[in-house]
């Protein structure tokens, strides 16, 4: 198939490089802008873009496709069999949709109808959810409301990060929309509507979110630890200084505090009291510092036991 691709962070580059080992020709590449990043903010190409040039494709990046029909026209020029997208993170007007001869094919990070919207992989983990996947879904004007193609699970671990299951449905999403196209081809599945019912929306994630409050439960905290794992990232403030903490594991769970909440109970691994058990920090970053296993940290910078974790 003549394939019009459509995606921009690191999510959607599995998707691409498969269907360009695939028998299937990649036509075109839709992303977004490039954006200032770093600290000297030098202007970025979103990694779809970067795979998309090594391999010679044509790359088009309107600011919005509802906005700019002059690209409706460059699209029906491509005479795309599928638009593929994965994390594009722009809205499809119906003129686009309209365009290919088959279908619009979306590859979704759940397992849908739960958590539409943006954010469905950090909020899986947040949430404490036991399990996640990837839904293929004809795309329609709604948000993530599409008739479902295939689905695939997979078990969150206890203590895997957002980043590390994001990482993981990538490639698992890449290899599902394969399966999915090949599927539609041969007229082998058969679409299923949504129940609307059961649907619930992802939101975008923001950094008034990162502050660890240690009066909830160990398996919240820990939780938030995990599912705000790369970005915003969750953070506590030790001394009056910001400390940012990516990585967790719960010690002990289910019993009253033994020491004041939010205070450092063993010094020698940084496990901290919450309301209702304890968390052990494994990965941090301190200010003006790099981010590293907190055995590390430690031995650069004691904590006394006892020392006390603030929310500002």
């Amino acid at each position: 198939m003549r394939i019009v691709f459509m995606g921009t962070p690191d999510f959607a580059v599995p998707t691409l490089n498969r269907l360009y080992e695939s028998k299937h020709e990649v036509v075109a590449v839709f992303t977004q802008t490039d954006k200032p990043k770093g600290r000297g903010y030098k202007l970025t190409p979103p990694p779809v873009k970067v795979i998309a040039l090594e391999h010679g494709t044509p790359v088009y990046q309107p600011k919005s496709l509802k906005k700019e029909p002059q690209m409706w026209e460059e699209l029906k020029k491509l005479a795309p069999d599928c638009i593929v997208v994965a994390a594009y993170g722009k809205i499809l007007p119906k003129e686009v949709l309209d365009i290919p001869k088959l279908h619009c094919v979306n590859v979704h990070g759940s397992l849908l109808p739960k958590y539409r919207g943006a954010a469905p992989i950090q909020w899986s983990v947040l949430n404490g959810d036991e399990v996640s996947g990837i839904t293929t879904m004809l795309m329609g004007e709604g948000l993530d409301t599409g008739d479902i193609l295939l689905q695939r699970s997979t078990p969150i671990g206890e203590n895997e990060t957002a980043a590390q299951l994001f990482d993981r449905l990538a490639q698992i999403g890449a290899d599902l929309l394969i399966e999915t196209l090949e599927k539609l081809e041969n007229g082998q599945i058969t679409p299923v509507k949504q129940d609307d019912s059961k649907a619930t929306y992802a939101q975008m994630l923001s950094k008034d979110m990162c502050v660890l409050d240690f009066n909830k439960p160990v398996f919240e905290v820990h939780k938030k630890i995990c599912g705000l794992s790369d970005w915003p990232c969750a953070v506590t403030f030790l001394n009056g200084k910001r400390l940012k903490v990516y990585g967790s594991e719960i010690v002990s769970r289910g019993t009253a505090a033994d020491s004041p909440v939010g205070t450092v109970v063993n010094e020698r691994d940084f496990s901290v009291q919450c309301a209702d058990g304890v968390v052990r920090f494994t990965v941090v970053q301190a200010e003006g510092s790099k981010r590293m296993n907190t055995q590390d940290y430690i031995r650069g910078n004691p904590i006394a036991k006892g020392t006390k974790l603030d929310m500002e």
